[in-house]
Protein backbone atom coordinates (compact mmCIF):
# COMPACT_ATOMS: atom_id res chain seq x y z
CA UNK A 1 0.00 0.00 0.00
CA UNK A 2 1.33 3.44 -0.93
CA UNK A 3 0.67 6.23 1.58
CA UNK A 4 1.42 9.73 0.26
CA UNK A 5 1.95 12.94 2.14
CA UNK A 6 -1.71 13.74 2.82
CA UNK A 7 -2.36 10.17 4.04
CA UNK A 8 -4.10 9.11 0.86
CA UNK A 9 -3.64 5.35 0.47
CA UNK A 10 -3.02 4.33 -3.11
CA UNK A 11 -2.52 0.86 -4.59
CA UNK A 12 0.09 2.21 -6.99
CA UNK A 13 3.38 4.08 -6.77
CA UNK A 14 2.74 7.79 -6.27
CA UNK A 15 3.69 9.73 -9.38
CA UNK A 16 3.28 6.81 -11.79
CA UNK A 17 0.34 6.36 -14.17
CA UNK A 18 -1.20 3.00 -13.26
CA UNK A 19 -2.89 0.74 -15.78
CA UNK A 20 -5.73 -1.09 -14.06
CA UNK A 21 -7.89 -4.08 -14.91
CA UNK A 22 -11.50 -3.05 -14.33
CA UNK A 23 -13.91 -5.06 -12.19
CA UNK A 24 -16.36 -6.81 -14.50
CA UNK A 25 -19.05 -9.06 -13.13
CA UNK A 26 -18.82 -12.59 -14.48
CA UNK A 27 -15.41 -11.93 -15.99
CA UNK A 28 -12.69 -10.72 -13.62
CA UNK A 29 -12.78 -13.80 -11.43
CA UNK A 30 -9.60 -15.04 -9.77
CA UNK A 31 -8.81 -17.42 -12.63
CA UNK A 32 -8.79 -14.66 -15.24
CA UNK A 33 -7.02 -12.24 -12.89
CA UNK A 34 -4.36 -14.86 -12.26
CA UNK A 35 -3.70 -15.23 -15.98
CA UNK A 36 -3.46 -11.45 -16.42
CA UNK A 37 -1.09 -11.11 -13.47
CA UNK A 38 1.11 -13.90 -14.79
CA UNK A 39 1.26 -12.72 -18.40
CA UNK A 40 0.71 -8.95 -18.66
CA UNK A 41 1.03 -7.62 -15.08
CA UNK A 42 -1.63 -4.90 -14.70
CA UNK A 43 -0.54 -2.37 -12.08
CA UNK A 44 -3.76 -2.94 -10.13
CA UNK A 45 -6.48 -5.60 -10.39
CA UNK A 46 -10.02 -5.62 -8.99
CA UNK A 47 -12.33 -8.40 -7.94
CA UNK A 48 -15.75 -8.78 -9.48
CA UNK A 49 -18.20 -6.96 -7.25
CA UNK A 50 -18.89 -8.87 -4.05
CA UNK A 51 -22.58 -8.69 -3.12
CA UNK A 52 -23.30 -7.55 0.44
CA UNK A 53 -26.91 -8.06 1.52
CA UNK A 54 -28.59 -7.13 4.77
CA UNK A 55 -30.12 -10.09 6.57
CA UNK A 56 -28.09 -12.70 4.73
CA UNK A 57 -26.77 -15.60 6.81
CA UNK A 58 -23.26 -14.64 5.77
CA UNK A 59 -22.78 -10.96 5.03
CA UNK A 60 -19.75 -11.90 2.92
CA UNK A 61 -20.47 -15.21 1.16
CA UNK A 62 -17.88 -17.92 0.71
CA UNK A 63 -17.36 -16.99 -2.93
CA UNK A 64 -16.61 -13.42 -1.90
CA UNK A 65 -14.11 -14.56 0.72
CA UNK A 66 -12.39 -16.71 -1.88
CA UNK A 67 -11.99 -13.67 -4.13
CA UNK A 68 -10.43 -11.66 -1.29
CA UNK A 69 -7.98 -14.47 -0.61
CA UNK A 70 -7.11 -14.96 -4.27
CA UNK A 71 -3.39 -14.67 -5.02
CA UNK A 72 -2.24 -11.65 -6.98
CA UNK A 73 1.53 -12.29 -6.84
CA UNK A 74 2.55 -8.79 -5.84
CA UNK A 75 -0.02 -6.94 -7.95
CA UNK A 76 -2.28 -4.89 -5.64
CA UNK A 77 -5.78 -6.36 -5.39
CA UNK A 78 -8.77 -4.09 -4.76
CA UNK A 79 -11.90 -5.75 -3.37
CA UNK A 80 -15.08 -4.19 -4.75
CA UNK A 81 -18.24 -4.32 -2.64
CA UNK A 82 -21.77 -3.63 -3.82
CA UNK A 83 -24.65 -3.08 -1.45
CA UNK A 84 -26.93 -0.50 0.12
CA UNK A 85 -27.23 -1.39 3.81
CA UNK A 86 -24.69 0.49 5.93
CA UNK A 87 -24.50 -2.11 8.69
CA UNK A 88 -23.95 -4.95 6.25
CA UNK A 89 -21.31 -3.03 4.30
CA UNK A 90 -19.44 -2.11 7.49
CA UNK A 91 -19.50 -5.77 8.57
CA UNK A 92 -18.26 -6.86 5.14
CA UNK A 93 -15.50 -4.25 5.21
CA UNK A 94 -14.38 -5.54 8.61
CA UNK A 95 -14.26 -9.09 7.25
CA UNK A 96 -12.27 -8.06 4.18
CA UNK A 97 -9.74 -6.24 6.34
CA UNK A 98 -9.56 -9.21 8.71
CA UNK A 99 -8.74 -11.44 5.74
CA UNK A 100 -5.84 -9.18 4.83
CA UNK A 101 -7.50 -7.01 2.18
CA UNK A 102 -5.53 -3.79 1.70
CA UNK A 103 -7.89 -1.90 -0.59
CA UNK A 104 -11.67 -1.55 -0.68
CA UNK A 105 -13.79 -0.07 -3.47
CA UNK A 106 -17.49 0.73 -3.42
CA UNK A 107 -19.46 0.17 -6.62
CA UNK A 108 -21.47 3.28 -7.50
CA UNK A 109 -21.78 2.49 -11.17
CA UNK A 110 -23.34 -0.87 -11.90
CA UNK A 111 -26.61 -0.33 -13.79
CA UNK A 112 -27.84 -3.75 -12.63
CA UNK A 113 -27.52 -3.17 -8.90
CA UNK A 114 -30.96 -4.10 -7.55
CA UNK A 115 -30.77 -6.92 -5.03
CA UNK A 116 -33.85 -8.26 -3.19
CA UNK A 117 -35.61 -4.90 -3.42
CA UNK A 118 -32.67 -2.78 -2.21
CA UNK A 119 -31.04 -0.40 -4.68
CA UNK A 120 -27.28 -0.66 -4.91
CA UNK A 121 -24.52 0.16 -7.38
CA UNK A 122 -25.38 3.10 -9.61
CA UNK A 123 -28.83 3.41 -8.03
CA UNK A 124 -27.21 4.89 -4.90
CA UNK A 125 -26.57 8.05 -6.90
CA UNK A 126 -30.29 8.83 -6.69
CA UNK A 127 -29.83 9.74 -3.01
CA UNK A 128 -26.71 11.93 -2.65
CA UNK A 129 -27.43 12.74 1.01
CA UNK A 130 -27.80 9.08 1.92
CA UNK A 131 -24.72 8.26 -0.13
CA UNK A 132 -22.64 10.81 1.78
CA UNK A 133 -23.72 9.30 5.10
CA UNK A 134 -22.97 5.79 3.87
CA UNK A 135 -19.46 6.65 2.66
CA UNK A 136 -18.62 8.60 5.81
CA UNK A 137 -19.76 5.67 7.95
CA UNK A 138 -17.65 3.26 5.94
CA UNK A 139 -14.57 5.48 6.03
CA UNK A 140 -14.63 5.42 9.83
CA UNK A 141 -14.38 1.62 9.73
CA UNK A 142 -11.95 1.27 6.85
CA UNK A 143 -8.32 1.55 7.87
CA UNK A 144 -7.02 0.48 4.46
CA UNK A 145 -7.27 2.10 1.03
CA UNK A 146 -10.80 3.26 0.21
CA UNK A 147 -12.08 4.26 -3.23
CA UNK A 148 -15.24 4.48 -5.30
CA UNK A 149 -16.01 3.57 -8.91
CA UNK A 150 -18.72 5.90 -10.11
CA UNK A 151 -20.74 6.70 -13.22
CA UNK A 152 -21.04 10.32 -14.34
CA UNK A 153 -24.48 10.36 -12.73
CA UNK A 154 -27.72 8.46 -12.46
CA UNK A 155 -29.49 10.31 -15.27
CA UNK A 156 -27.59 13.63 -15.20
CA UNK A 157 -24.12 13.35 -16.80
CA UNK A 158 -22.87 16.29 -14.71
CA UNK A 159 -23.87 14.84 -11.35
CA UNK A 160 -20.42 13.49 -10.55
CA UNK A 161 -19.05 17.03 -10.47
CA UNK A 162 -21.51 17.89 -7.71
CA UNK A 163 -20.48 14.76 -5.82
CA UNK A 164 -16.75 15.57 -5.78
CA UNK A 165 -16.95 17.53 -2.47
CA UNK A 166 -18.83 14.57 -0.96
CA UNK A 167 -16.05 12.18 -1.94
CA UNK A 168 -13.39 14.54 -0.60
CA UNK A 169 -15.20 15.15 2.69
CA UNK A 170 -15.81 11.43 3.20
CA UNK A 171 -12.12 10.64 2.96
CA UNK A 172 -12.12 8.71 -0.30
CA UNK A 173 -8.54 8.06 -1.46
CA UNK A 174 -9.16 8.06 -5.21
CA UNK A 175 -11.98 7.96 -7.77
CA UNK A 176 -12.61 5.88 -10.86
CA UNK A 177 -14.97 7.63 -13.25
CA UNK A 178 -16.84 5.88 -16.04
CA UNK A 179 -18.36 8.85 -17.91
CA UNK A 180 -21.71 7.38 -18.85
CA UNK A 181 -24.87 7.70 -16.79
CA UNK A 182 -26.39 4.72 -15.05
CA UNK A 183 -29.41 4.77 -17.33
CA UNK A 184 -27.14 4.77 -20.40
CA UNK A 185 -25.69 1.43 -19.31
CA UNK A 186 -23.07 0.86 -22.03
CA UNK A 187 -24.74 2.71 -24.90
CA UNK A 188 -23.23 5.75 -26.55
CA UNK A 189 -19.61 6.88 -26.27
CA UNK A 190 -17.93 7.50 -22.93
CA UNK A 191 -17.75 11.30 -22.56
CA UNK A 192 -14.29 11.94 -21.18
CA UNK A 193 -14.92 15.69 -21.16
CA UNK A 194 -16.63 14.88 -17.86
CA UNK A 195 -13.54 13.00 -16.66
CA UNK A 196 -11.38 15.99 -17.58
CA UNK A 197 -13.67 18.39 -15.72
CA UNK A 198 -13.53 16.18 -12.63
CA UNK A 199 -9.72 16.04 -12.77
CA UNK A 200 -9.61 19.84 -12.79
CA UNK A 201 -12.17 20.17 -10.00
CA UNK A 202 -10.82 17.78 -7.34
CA UNK A 203 -7.63 17.22 -5.41
CA UNK A 204 -8.25 13.47 -5.48
CA UNK A 205 -6.53 11.23 -8.03
CA UNK A 206 -8.98 10.36 -10.82
CA UNK A 207 -8.72 7.17 -12.87
CA UNK A 208 -10.28 7.32 -16.34
CA UNK A 209 -12.41 4.33 -17.37
CA UNK A 210 -14.47 3.70 -20.48
CA UNK A 211 -13.93 3.02 -24.20
CA UNK A 212 -10.18 2.36 -23.99
CA UNK A 213 -9.65 -0.41 -26.53
CA UNK A 214 -6.40 0.57 -28.25
CA UNK A 215 -3.13 2.43 -27.74
CA UNK A 216 -4.62 5.33 -29.69
CA UNK A 217 -7.66 5.41 -27.38
CA UNK A 218 -5.42 5.49 -24.31
CA UNK A 219 -3.30 8.31 -25.73
CA UNK A 220 -6.42 10.33 -26.55
CA UNK A 221 -8.00 9.84 -23.11
CA UNK A 222 -4.74 10.64 -21.32
CA UNK A 223 -4.24 13.84 -23.33
CA UNK A 224 -7.87 14.89 -22.94
CA UNK A 225 -8.23 14.22 -19.22
CA UNK A 226 -4.79 14.37 -17.55
CA UNK A 227 -6.12 11.52 -15.40
CA UNK A 228 -3.88 9.92 -12.78
CA UNK A 229 -4.29 6.53 -14.45
CA UNK A 230 -6.31 4.40 -16.84
CA UNK A 231 -8.65 1.49 -16.22
CA UNK A 232 -9.47 -0.99 -18.97
CA UNK A 233 -12.42 -3.35 -18.92
CA UNK A 234 -13.90 -4.67 -22.16
CA UNK A 235 -10.81 -3.65 -24.14
CA UNK A 236 -8.48 -5.61 -21.87
CA UNK A 237 -10.73 -8.67 -21.65
CA UNK A 238 -10.76 -8.77 -25.46
CA UNK A 239 -7.01 -8.20 -25.70
CA UNK A 240 -4.91 -8.71 -22.54
CA UNK A 241 -1.85 -7.60 -24.48
CA UNK A 242 -3.30 -4.09 -24.33
CA UNK A 243 -1.37 -3.62 -21.08
CA UNK A 244 1.93 -4.46 -22.77
CA UNK A 245 1.02 -2.43 -25.84
CA UNK A 246 0.43 0.64 -23.68
CA UNK A 247 3.80 0.23 -21.98
CA UNK A 248 5.59 -0.02 -25.31
CA UNK A 249 6.61 -3.62 -24.58
CA UNK A 250 4.72 -5.03 -27.55
CA UNK A 251 3.61 -3.83 -30.96
CA UNK A 252 0.85 -1.21 -30.72
CA UNK A 253 -1.26 -2.92 -33.41
CA UNK A 254 -1.12 -6.55 -34.55
CA UNK A 255 -1.94 -7.58 -38.09
CA UNK A 256 -5.01 -9.89 -38.41
CA UNK A 257 -3.10 -13.21 -38.61
CA UNK A 258 -1.10 -12.30 -35.53
CA UNK A 259 -4.22 -11.15 -33.66
CA UNK A 260 -5.79 -14.52 -34.43
CA UNK A 261 -2.75 -16.27 -32.93
CA UNK A 262 -2.88 -13.99 -29.87
CA UNK A 263 -6.54 -14.74 -29.31
CA UNK A 264 -6.01 -18.48 -29.67
CA UNK A 265 -3.08 -18.44 -27.23
CA UNK A 266 -5.07 -16.36 -24.74
CA UNK A 267 -8.10 -18.65 -24.79
CA UNK A 268 -5.92 -21.76 -24.66
CA UNK A 269 -4.16 -20.44 -21.54
CA UNK A 270 -7.43 -19.42 -19.88
CA UNK A 271 -9.28 -22.69 -20.53
CA UNK A 272 -7.44 -24.94 -18.01
CA UNK A 273 -7.78 -22.25 -15.33
CA UNK A 274 -11.53 -22.19 -15.91
CA UNK A 275 -11.69 -25.98 -15.87
CA UNK A 276 -10.11 -25.88 -12.43
CA UNK A 277 -12.34 -23.11 -11.05
CA UNK A 278 -15.75 -23.94 -12.52
CA UNK A 279 -17.88 -27.08 -12.38
CA UNK A 280 -18.66 -29.08 -15.49
CA UNK A 281 -18.04 -28.61 -19.19
CA UNK A 282 -21.14 -26.49 -19.82
CA UNK A 283 -20.28 -23.94 -17.16
CA UNK A 284 -16.72 -23.73 -18.44
CA UNK A 285 -18.01 -23.29 -22.00
CA UNK A 286 -20.40 -20.56 -20.89
CA UNK A 287 -17.64 -18.71 -19.08
CA UNK A 288 -15.30 -18.96 -22.06
CA UNK A 289 -18.01 -17.54 -24.29
CA UNK A 290 -18.52 -14.61 -21.91
CA UNK A 291 -14.88 -13.71 -22.42
CA UNK A 292 -15.05 -14.29 -26.17
CA UNK A 293 -18.13 -12.07 -26.52
CA UNK A 294 -15.97 -9.06 -25.57
CA UNK A 295 -13.94 -9.46 -28.79
CA UNK A 296 -15.46 -7.08 -31.32
CA UNK A 297 -12.66 -6.62 -33.86
CA UNK A 298 -13.96 -7.06 -37.42
CA UNK A 299 -10.86 -9.04 -38.46
CA UNK A 300 -11.69 -11.67 -35.82
CA UNK A 301 -15.41 -11.89 -36.59
CA UNK A 302 -15.29 -15.32 -38.25
CA UNK A 303 -13.20 -17.22 -35.67
CA UNK A 304 -15.16 -15.60 -32.87
CA UNK A 305 -18.46 -16.54 -34.49
CA UNK A 306 -17.31 -20.12 -35.03
CA UNK A 307 -16.31 -20.46 -31.38
CA UNK A 308 -19.51 -18.90 -30.09
CA UNK A 309 -21.54 -21.39 -32.12
CA UNK A 310 -19.99 -24.36 -30.31
CA UNK A 311 -22.49 -26.18 -28.11
CA UNK A 312 -20.04 -28.51 -26.38
CA UNK A 313 -16.71 -27.79 -24.76
CA UNK A 314 -15.10 -30.54 -26.84
CA UNK A 315 -16.24 -28.74 -30.01
CA UNK A 316 -14.88 -25.46 -28.63
CA UNK A 317 -11.49 -27.08 -28.06
CA UNK A 318 -11.51 -28.55 -31.56
CA UNK A 319 -12.33 -25.15 -33.00
CA UNK A 320 -9.42 -23.59 -31.10
CA UNK A 321 -7.14 -26.18 -32.68
CA UNK A 322 -8.58 -25.32 -36.10
CA UNK A 323 -7.70 -21.68 -35.47
CA UNK A 324 -4.12 -22.79 -34.81
CA UNK A 325 -4.02 -24.70 -38.10
CA UNK A 326 -5.50 -21.77 -39.99
CA UNK A 327 -2.76 -19.35 -38.90
CA UNK A 328 0.24 -21.71 -38.78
Amino acid sequence: MRVVENNIRLPWLHGSQPLMLAPMQGLTNRALRGLFVETVRPDVVFTEFVRVQAGAKKVLPAAGRAEVLGRSDGVPLVVQLIGADAEALVAAADIVQGLGGEHLNINLGCPYGRMTGNSAGGALLRDPVGLAKLLARLRRHVAVGFSVKVRSGFDDPGQVLDLLPVFEDCGVDFLIIHPRTVIQKYSGPADHRITAAAVRATRLPVIANGDIFTVADAARVTAQTAAAGLMMGRGAIADPLLFRRLRGEYRAVSEPPQRCRELREYLSALLPRYQELFCGDQQVLCKMKEVLSQVQEPSLAKPVRDLLRCRRLSSFIEQLAAMADAVS
